[in-house]
């Protein structure tokens, strides 16, 4: 994999729908880092920054280092430890702060690291800012500071505390009753989530909830959902990744409910209560067919957008929607939030099952009926360029012209790892998978890494 650095010298941007993300200490490194809080630090008028992270060992290296950056350049820190993405968020948002920065690769391996940059409002930045910096960073003319300019590091003992209060407001229902199991990925929710299900009256059971700095999403998370399913016993499960901005959940039966799932679940009350402003949901083009359905039927008009939140975000914020989402588990409620934030989609969830009295796998089979999806990944080269495969184009135009208007297919490039990701939708599962092989197939032998 190529350094940042270098794609940096090359022209080419760093930053991509989730930050900056690489292999810690070789592609991301301390010194990367440092020179981003830099750049970032002399776009801004003044402080502070508020900064948190996820529990991968490198977390405090390249939070240090981000930090110093900042301050080299005169701007304060306002240091948050460890704490989900969302609450770094909110309290960004909430606290005053002139930006915010998430240390952390989300769902990604315990080796990965990103840095991601928050608005003043906790959203992420416009990519035309984030262009900027990466002509900053190639300029490397921000001036230092000296004496009593510079900036210096405050540490907010507190912040754990003020975002469980945020989301047990939240809550407008006495969880007592509920049985649930949490999978904390032994990451940044390992003390958050427990926290707030317990406030909240919940009959609560924790599983990886020992992060060791290297065991964050190790068999366990959004991206494992089997292994809560396979431990939940018949609770109600919620699974989160490294980050927490995730949510997947898991019925009685220990049937895996995705972020589609989720989001017609809760659009649906939502609608029925009145409080769909509206009348609109936002969601990627990886939303299942069924969701697409689910929506029509309940009679909510659905904007599409490309994947990745951050374009969630900006159509929501366009359409003057308050919640969207991505089937990957990014659920996005603006009347409470501006990003995704798990635990606070765990938190709506919840309250539907509380408010309706219905079981959770009740109401999924009221809100969707999912169609076969399969998704297959293929690891490319950093940089390797989708839009010039002419072989892989060809082969969707034919698996698209046999499904008809029975299937679907979509063929994109990652905006977080090295991945060219294949997906098919078809009436049955081994259709969806044979025409998925097909296009894996294709994309491996023309633009496919080894290893």
């Amino acid at each position: 994999m190529a350094d940042l650095r270098r794609l940096l010298e090359e022209g080419k941007p760093i930053f991509g729908t989730d930050g900056v993300r690489g292999v810690a200490g070789s592609e991301l490194t301390a010194e990367l880092a440092l020179a981003i809080g830099r750049a970032a630090g002399a776009h801004l008028r003044g402080g502070p920054v508020l900064i948190g992270r996820d529990t991968r060992r490198s977390g405090e290296m390249l939070s240090s280092a981000l930090q110093s950056g900042f301050q080299s350049v005169g701007i304060d820190t306002v240091d948050v430890g460890i704490l989900p993405s969302g609450g770094i968020s909110y309290l960004t948002s909430s606290s005053g702060a002139t930006m915010g920065a998430i240390v952390s690769a989300s769902h990604n391996p315990a080796d990965d690291n990103g840095i991601k940059l928050l608005s003043s409002r906790g959203t992420k930045l416009a990519d035309e800012v984030e262009r900027e910096l990466e002509e900053r960073l190639r300029a490397s003319g921000s001036r230092a500071k000296v004496g009593p300019d510079v900036g210096t590091r405050f540490i907010d003992g507190d912040a754990l505390e003020r975002y469980v209060d945020h989301l047990a407001a939240v809550s407008r229902y006495n969880l007592s009753g509920l049985e649930i199991a949490l999978d904390c990925a032994h990451g940044a929710a390992f003390k958050a989530a427990p926290m707030l299900f317990q406030r909240l009256k919940a009959d609560v059971v924790t599983h990886a909830d020992a992060p060791d700095g290297t065991n964050i999403n190790a068999g366990w998370g959004a991206t494992h959902p089997e292994r809560l399913a396979a431990e939940a016993g018949g609770r109600i499960g919620l699974s989160f990744d490294g980050d927490a901005d995730r949510l997947i959940a898991i019925d009685e039966d220990g049937k895996v409910a995705n972020g589609d799932v989720i989001l017609a679940i809760v659009a649906r009350h939502m609608k029925t209560q009145g409080q769909l402003k509206n009348n609109r949901v936002v969601a990627t083009v990886m939303s299942n067919l069924g969701f697409r359905k689910s929506m029509a039927e309940a009679g909510i008009e659905l904007t599409e957008t490309r994947v990745g939140d951050r374009y969630v975000l900006e159509a929501m914020q366009d359409q003057k929607a308050i919640v969207g989402g991505e089937q990957s588990g990014h659920i996005i409620f603006l009347d409470k939030g501006s990003t995704g934030d798990g635990l606070l989609t765990a938190v709506r969830l919840l309250d539907v099952v509380a408010g309706t009295g219905k079981e959770l796998r009740r109401l999924r089979a009221e809100a969707i009926t999912e169609y076969p999806q399969i998704l297959q990944n293929v690891r490319v080269g950093r940089g390797a360029n989708l839009d010039a495969a002419g072989a892989v184009w060809d082969e969707v135009r034919a698996v698209e012209s046999e499904l008809g208007d029975e299937g679907r297919v979509l063929v994109r490039a990652s905006g977080t790892e090295p991945l060219i990701r294949v997906m098919v939708e078809a009436p049955s599962e081994e259709a969806a998978r044979r025409y998925a092989e097909r296009l894996t197939s294709i994309t491996q032998s023309s633009m496919g890494k080894e290893g």
